[in-house]
C-alpha cells in the first residue's frame, strides 16, 4: 500500500489537471456567451416598443454567439415566408471567442505552485470538449427559435475554429515550436526541420504572409473609409431610414462596427480585382459595377461605386495589392540580406525567391480564409451570393504577391548587397590610403591634405649626458635671452650613435602624420632665414623625446632645465 501510494497520488493530480482544463474551457465558452447575451438584453430593454420576449432576446444572442464561430443561421419569420439563410459572420464579433479559446488553451499549460502542467494534447482535448459542450446546449437551445442554427455548420466551421484557435494557444504556450513532425512523415522532413536555416526560413515566410495580409485589409479599410467620405449623404440617410428612435439607431450602429472588419475584406477583395458580389446577378470590380445589384439598405452599402464602368479612381484602388506584395518584399529581405550582415551570410537569389513565393502563397491562403468568412448568403434566390467569392480573391491575392513580391526580393537584395559592397570597397580604399601615406615618403601628402616640410636633423643635434656616456631625454635650441642661436649646450660633446637610437625617418613619418590635419595653404617663410649650418629656431620637435622609451627618466643631475654640467 505504501509503494503504490506515490503512483496514486500522481495519478490523481494528473486527473483534477485534467479536469481543470475542462472547466477552464467551459468557463471561456461561458464568458463568450454571457457577453452577447448582455449587449443583447441592453438593446432589448432599451428598445420601446419590442415584440419579442425575453426568450427571443435570448434566443437571439445564442444565435449570434453560434454565428461568430462561423456556424449558419436560418431565420424562420420572413416577409416572404421562406426561411432565410444567414451566412455572413461578423469578424468583429469572432475575435472574442477565438481569444477566449486561445487564452484558455495557453494558460492551462502554465505551471502554478503545487500543480503539475499537463501534457500538450491533454490541454488542447481538454480545452476543446469544454467548450464545444457549452456549444452544443447553446445549439439545442435555439432549436425551434425564430434563429436556428444548421447543424452540418457546427461541425465545419465552428468545430474547426474552436481546435484552431485552441491549437494556437497550445503552441503559444510551447514557445512556439517549428516541429517535431509525426513520426509517420519522411525522413526528408525531419531532416529539414533540425536545420537552423529551415526553421529561420520559415519563420520569414509566416511574417511576410501576415504582414501582407495585414497591408491587403488596411488597404481595403482605407478604399472603404475613402468611398463612405465620398458618399456621405446616402449613408447618412440609410443610417436614419433603418430606425426612428435612439435604441433602433444604437443598434444600427454597433453592427455596422462589428461588420467593419468584413466591410475591409470587401474593400481588399476590390482592389485585388475579383471584387464582391451584390446578389447572384451583379458583380463590383474596378473595371465595372454590372448587373442589376439586390442591395439591402445599410449604410456601409453605401460606399458601393456607381453603376457603370469604372473610371481611374476606381482603377487606382489597384495600388493595394501593389503595396502588399513590396510589404512582402520588404520582411523577405529583412532576413535574406540584413543590413548589418556580411555578404556571405546572405541568403542566395534562389532561396529569396522561394521565401518569397511561400510567402505569396500563404498571403493567399489567408486573404481566401478571411473572404471566405465575410461572405455568405443573406437569403434565398437573389440574395444567395453575397460578398466576395473566396477562391477567387485568394488566388488574386496568390498572383499579385508573386508578381510584385518576388522579383521586388530580388531587386532589393541586389540592391543591398551592391551598397554594401560599395561601402566596403569606399572602406577599403581609404584604408590603404592612410597607411600608404604613413609607410611612404612623409613629403607627400594623401588626397586632399597639404604636405608640411619637416626639418630633418642632422646626427650632431642630438642630445648627450654629461660625460659622453648618456643623452638626456630632452634638448633645446638657442638660450632663454632670445640670443643667436647657433650655439650648443655646455656638456654636449660629439659622441657616436647610441644603439638603442631611432631612426630618423621613423620619427618624421610619424610628425608628418600628426601634421596632416593642419589647414591646407602655403607655409610662409621665416623672417631671417638662418645661415647655413644654423639651427632654424626652436622647431615643435625639438622637445620631442629622441630615444626608446625606457630611456625616458630624468635621472638626478639632471633634474634642473638648464642644460648645463
Amino acid at each position: 500500500m505504501t509503494e503504490s501510494s506515490p503512483s496514486l497520488s500522481a495519478e490523481q493530480d494528473r486527473s483534477a489537471v485534467l479536469a481543470l482544463a475542462l472547466l477552464r474551457g467551459a468557463v471561456a465558452a461561458g464568458l463568450g456567451l454571457g457577453s452577447v447575451t448582455v449587449l443583447v438584453l441592453a438593446l432589448w430593454i432599451s428598445a420601446p416598443a419590442s415584440d419579442s420576449s425575453p426568450g427571443g432576446a435570448l434566443h437571439a444572442a445564442a444565435g449570434l454567439w453560434l454565428l461568430a464561430h462561423g456556424a449558419e443561421l436560418t431565420r424562420a419569420h420572413t416577409l416572404s415566408g421562406i426561411p432565410a439563410p444567414v451566412g455572413i459572420v461578423p469578424l468583429l464579433l469572432a475575435v472574442v471567442p477565438v481569444w477566449l479559446v486561445h487564452r484558455a488553451a495557453r494558460d492551462v499549460l502554465v505551471p502554478d505552485e503545487g500543480r503539475p502542467a499537463p501534457s500538450a494534447r491533454g490541454a488542447f482535448g481538454m480545452v476543446v470538449g469544454g467548450y464545444l459542450l457549452v456549444g452544443a446546449v447553446a445549439a439545442y437551445y435555439v432549436r425551434g427559435g425564430s434563429l436556428s442554427v444548421q447543424l452540418p455548420s457546427l461541425l465545419f466551421p465552428a468545430v474547426v475554429v474552436v481546435a484552431g484557435a485552441a491549437a494556437t494557444g497550445v503552441w503559444t504556450a510551447s514557445g512556439r515550436p517549428i516541429g517535431p513532425p509525426p513520426s509517420w512523415a519522411p525522413v526528408s522532413l525531419h531532416e529539414a526541420l533540425a536545420r537552423r536555416r529551415f526553421r529561420e526560413r520559415a519563420g520569414t515566410v509566416w511574417r511576410a504572409a501576415a504582414a501582407g495580409v495585414a497591408v491587403l485589409l488596411g488597404g481595403g479599410a482605407l478604399l472603404v473609409a475613402v468611398a463612405l467620405v465620398w458618399h456621405a449623404h446616402p449613408a447618412q440617410r440609410s443610417f436614419v431610414q433603418l430606425s426612428g428612435d435612439w435604441s433602433g439607431r444604437v443598434a444600427v450602429l454597433l453592427l455596422a462596427l462589428v461588420l467593419v472588419p468584413n466591410a475591409a475584406v470587401w474593400g481588399a477583395a476590390y482592389g485585388l480585382g475579383p471584387g464582391f458580389a451584390l446578389g447572384t446577378a451583379s458583380t463590383v470590380t474596378p473595371l465595372a459595377f454590372s448587373g442589376h445589384p439586390a442591395m439591402p439598405g445599410f449604410p456601409l452599402l453605401a460606399a458601393v461605386p456607381a453603376e457603370g464602368p469604372g473610371t481611374v479612381l476606381n482603377w487606382s484602388a489597384g495600388a493595394v495589392p501593389v503595396a502588399a506584395g513590396v510589404t512582402v518584399a520588404w520582411f523577405t529581405v529583412r532576413r535574406a540580406a540584413p543590413p548589418d550582415a556580411a555578404r556571405a551570410e546572405a541568403w542566395g537569389p534562389w532561396g529569396t525567391a522561394l521565401v518569397a513565393a511561400l510567402a505569396a502563397v500563404g498571403c493567399g491562403a489567408g486573404t481566401a480564409v478571411l473572404a471566405a468568412a465575410a461572405g455568405g448568403p443573406l437569403g434565398t434566390r437573389a440574395l444567395a451570393e453575397f460578398g466576395p467569392v473566396w477562391w477567387l480573391t485568394g488566388a488574386a491575392a496568390l498572383v499579385w504577391t508573386a508578381l510584385v513580391g518576388v522579383p521586388g526580393a530580388l531587386l532589393l537584395r541586389a540592391w543591398r548587397l551592391r551598397r554594401r559592397d560599395g561601402e566596403g570597397e569606399g572602406r577599403r580604399t581609404a584604408e590603404g590610403e592612410g597607411a600608404a601615406y604613413v609607410a611612404g615618403d612623409p613629403g607627400v601628402a594623401a588626397p586632399g591634405k597639404t604636405a608640411v616640410p619637416v626639418p630633418v636633423p642632422s646626427s650632431e643635434d642630438a642630445s648627450r649626458e654629461p660625460g659622453g656616456g648618456g643623452r638626456r631625454w630632452w634638448r633645446r635650441s638657442g638660450n632663454r635671452d632670445g640670443e643667436g642661436v647657433g650655439g650648443t649646450d655646455a656638456g654636449d660633446e660629439a659622441a657616436g650613435p647610441v644603439p638603442g637610437d631611432e631612426p630618423a625617418p621613423r620619427r618624421i613619418a610619424a610628425a608628418a602624420f600628426l601634421a596632416v590635419g593642419a589647414a591646407p595653404g602655403p607655409v610662409p617663410p621665416a623672417a631671417h632665414p638662418p645661415a647655413q649650418g644654423e639651427d632654424g629656431g626652436v622647431a615643435p620637435y625639438d622637445f620631442l623625446p629622441t630615444g626608446p622609451w625606457h630611456e625616458r627618466t630624468v635621472r638626478p643631475e639632471e633634474a634642473g632645465p638648464s642644460g648645463s654640467a
